[in-house]
């Protein structure tokens, strides 16, 4: 499977291990799965929010994709919520995953022709991906 471009939002304070989870199954040869992740990878170092748009929006750039994980209390995230509608805005493929059938998806992804992952499983994501491939955004 070829490397695809993805941005990941997810909520850093309470689901970055999911993060994690995603480069582990890229790494490991095992995976038929492969992403480049252009995410922000290390806190942008800045208090200002319009320089750390700007450097979130370089990353998302750099990406075809955005995958949004969510989790619990992801609904609850502005920064979260800024990235999907930054990521529409810039003509991103919003694919997105729950962690639990039962949460709560941010309302700005709402209206995005998103693709949903089934489940936090690389087969489910990886047909996301290619779902989101086959439409325009």
């Amino acid at each position: 499977m070829a490397k695809k471009n993805v941005f990941v939002s997810f909520d850093y304070e309470h689901d970055r291990h999911y993060k994690s989870l995603l480069n582990a199954w890229d790494q490991n040869p095992i995976f038929d799965f492969g992403f480049s992740d252009r995410s922000v990878t290390k806190p942008i170092n800045s208090e200002d929010e319009v320089r750390i748009k700007a450097g979130i929006t370089a990353k998302m750039n750099k990406a075809t994709y955005c995958l949004v994980i969510i989790g619990k209390e992801t609904h609850t995230s502005d920064w979260v919520n800024w990235e999907i509608e930054n990521a529409h805005k810039l003509g991103l493929k919003i694919v997105a995953v729950k962690q639990d059938a039962l949460y709560t998806s941010p309302d700005s992804i709402l209206g995005k022709n998103a693709s949903w992952a089934k489940s936090f499983k690389q087969e489910s994501i990886i047909n996301a991906l290619e779902s989101a491939s086959q439409k325009k955004t």
